[in-house]
């Protein structure tokens, strides 16, 4: 069973305005070729899953648009303008969920609107309504320990969402959970992606996941990665 069937992709996708370009990129780490010829246009509000063996460079995509490194040759370009440094109109989520096990579900949350600087009153309702939006009203004063491996993803989310970026490049996030949660919380990125229009980049070696989760899916081949079919 797919919950995905009852979350239709937005019609209009095709038609939406690009964000996102990977022009001829190509990177490398010193003698190591991570990705070749690399060539990909993401629409504004567009779900892309990245699929392909291990060390094909899926993720070294997601820390080129994250502007954590630059490409070796070709441009990767954000709303028509190249990256250069950290892209903040960008939010990324990893295997790990990295929650501070010492704060409650809501102050782990608050945590980036604190380094921006927000007062307490924005703060609060910010992470109520996060809160509200991932399904953890009923926790907000739990600590890690006691979440599941769900509720702790969740929870990740929600912190990703604080600051509300405009893309969310997430690195294998479920990769991690057992096969009921990983639908359930797939489920849940849908119809949270789709209710506030985010854009997505979500690498995955789980190929039922890519269909589940892509309006496209940018299938890589084997080191160094190039995509052989979107």
């Amino acid at each position: 069973m797919k919950h995905s069937n009852a979350i239709s992709k937005p019609p209009e996708v095709a038609e939406r305005q690009e964000l996102i370009r990977f022009s001829d990129v190509s990177k490398q780490f010193g003698a190591f070729t991570a990705v070749t010829d690399v060539n990909l246009q993401v629409a504004r509000g567009e779900i892309i899953t990245l699929v392909g063996p291990s060390g094909c460079g899926k993720s070294t995509l997601l820390n080129m648009t994250a502007g954590l490194f630059a490409p070796s040759m070709g441009d990767v370009t954000y709303a028509g303008k190249p990256v250069e440094g950290v892209n903040v109109r960008t939010g990324y989520m990893t295997q790990s969920d990295h929650l501070l096990p010492w704060r409650s579900v809501a102050d782990n949350i608050a945590i980036p609107l604190e380094i921006a600087g927000h007062g307490r009153k924005k703060i609060r309702e910010r992470v109520e309504g996060l809160m509200e939006l991932v399904g953890l009203s009923n926790f907000a004063s739990a600590y890690p320990s006691r979440l599941s491996g769900g509720m702790r993803k969740r929870t990740a989310l929600a912190r990703l969402l604080a600051y509300d970026p405009e893309t969310l490049l997430l690195d294998e996030p479920f990769a991690a959970l057992d096969a009921q949660m990983r639908l359930n919380m797939q489920y849940e990125l849908l119809q949270i992606s789709r209710k506030l229009g985010k854009t997505v980049l979500f690498v995955t070696h789980d190929l039922d996941e890519a269909v589940s989760l892509g309006d496209r899916i940018a299938v890589f081949s084997k080191s160094p990665g190039t995509i052989i079919r979107l």
